[in-house]
């Protein structure tokens, strides 16, 4: 079992209609940088990114009527990342929750690094959808 932590944010807006405007994998470089900085090219059922580090490979989940947004990075050393990512309601509004999966190789200036950037993605689809 790894350590993890879930992060998440706040929206004011409908959490159908955001579930409807970010879960299509071409949306996610407008504000999650840590997964594509440089945009997702689709091969198949495969999404290529430029990640921080080198070329990755993303699956999405399929889209669906219950706000999930999961996704597994292949970073290209065999390793698979799963990352879960939800979309509820919160009152008329949304929370957007990340949980990071800490890796057993992920020491802690690294994992302190990815939740530094895991927030501050959030913070930047919250001021996208909300401007």
């Amino acid at each position: 079992m790894l350590p993890a932590r879930t992060f998440s944010i706040t929206i004011a807006r409908d959490w159908r209609a955001l579930y409807e405007i970010i879960w299509r994998p071409e949306y996610f470089p407008r504000w999650a940088s840590g997964l594509a900085e440089s945009g997702l090219r689709q091969e198949g059922a495969h999404w290529l990114a430029d990640g921080p580090e080198g070329p990755i490979r993303i699956r999405f989940t399929p889209h669906n009527v219950y706000g999930v947004m999961d996704h597994h990075v292949d970073l290209g050393n065999g390793e698979e990342v799963f990352v879960p990512l939800r979309v509820v309601q919160n009152g008329e509004g949304a929370e957007v929750m990340l949980t990071l999966f800490r890796q057993p190789d992920m020491d802690d200036d690294r994992f302190a690094a990815d939740i530094r950037w895991i927030n501050r993605d959030l913070k930047a689809l919250k001021a996208l959808i909300e401007s």
